[in-house]
């Protein structure tokens, strides 16, 4: 367990205890979207601006060629996946192994689990699979979990987040990545019934940043750990101001107030934050 302990420490900051993930595996499901053209140079702005851990499929890591860029942060492998043309995108396959991750030198692995999805069994089966090799082997196991299906209302519901996060939890994931629920009071609710680290996920691009912001706030005054976050900022005009305006919050527990206003001023002003 102490390898698995020592990777975590990687991905949470040492200081604050906290984490910001910035998924960068959308390529196989949307294809080369904007933000994801030029990795190595993103990864390195990233980093500078606090983030603690980045995330992609094996491809990915495996083309990079900037190492430098990659220093500071730690990396880690998406192992499922579906590309938006499929008759099932909510089947995620499996596309890498626990073994490929530790050959990457990456500190971490990521599934993607849709409860409610027809295919939930399959899904379930192949995480518990990846659960036992990253025992077997000291590697943290990240679950995002999404209730998508016909019986799913909504997946934004505080029962059903709750329930997102305790499956991650039960199938044995170190970190489990959930919707936010909309209010500091509910999303509590989530953390407080699930024993292991629950940070909110970014969701479809927003309109208001400033509006995105203050959910970051509310989810980490609600216990959050931190956030995993891809579109939002990878595919921000103002990527480095919005990174650093994420880690004022996340890592630097600044007032909301604080952040907006600086966060406001650099966007207009150019201020150089790198």
């Amino acid at each position: 367990m102490r390898g698995k302990y020592s990777r975590l420490n990687k991905i949470f900051d040492p200081k604050s205890k906290n984490t910001i993930i910035v998924p960068m595996d959308h390529g196989i499901t949307l294809g080369p979207i904007k933000g994801l053209e030029n990795l190595d140079n993103n990864v390195h702005r990233l980093a500078q601006n606090g983030v603690n851990a980045v995330l992609m499929h094996k491809g990915m890591i495996n083309s990079c060629t900037d190492y430098n860029a990659y220093r500071n942060v730690a990396m880690v492998m998406h192992l499922s996946g579906s590309t938006m043309y499929t008759p099932n995108s909510g089947l995620k396959s499996i596309t890498g192994s626990v073994y490929e991750a530790i050959a990457l030198g990456c500190d971490a692995v990521s599934v993607h689990i849709n409860i409610g999805d027809a295919d939930e069994g399959k899904m379930f089966n192949d995480v518990a699979n990846i659960s036992s090799e990253c025992l077997k082997y000291g590697i943290p196991l990240i679950a995002m979990v999404y209730a998508r299906g016909k019986n799913v209302i909504n997946e934004y519901a505080v029962d059903v987040v709750k329930h997102s996060a305790r499956v991650g939890a039960e199938l044995g994931a170190d970190i489990v990545k959930v919707n936010y629920t909309g209010s500091i009071e509910s999303f509590q609710s989530v953390v407080e019934a699930c024993p292991i680290p629950v940070v909110i996920a970014g969701g479809n691009k927003v309109d208001s940043e400033e509006m995105f912001l203050n959910n970051i706030y509310d989810a980490m005054k609600a216990g959050a750990r931190g956030v995993s976050i891809g579109r939002n900022v990878f595919q921000s005009d103002n990527m480095d101001y919005l990174t650093k305006a994420i880690s004022d919050i996340v890592h630097g527990n600044k007032r909301i107030e604080a952040v907006i206003e600086e966060f406001k001023f650099n966007v207009n002003n150019k201020f150089s934050v790198v």
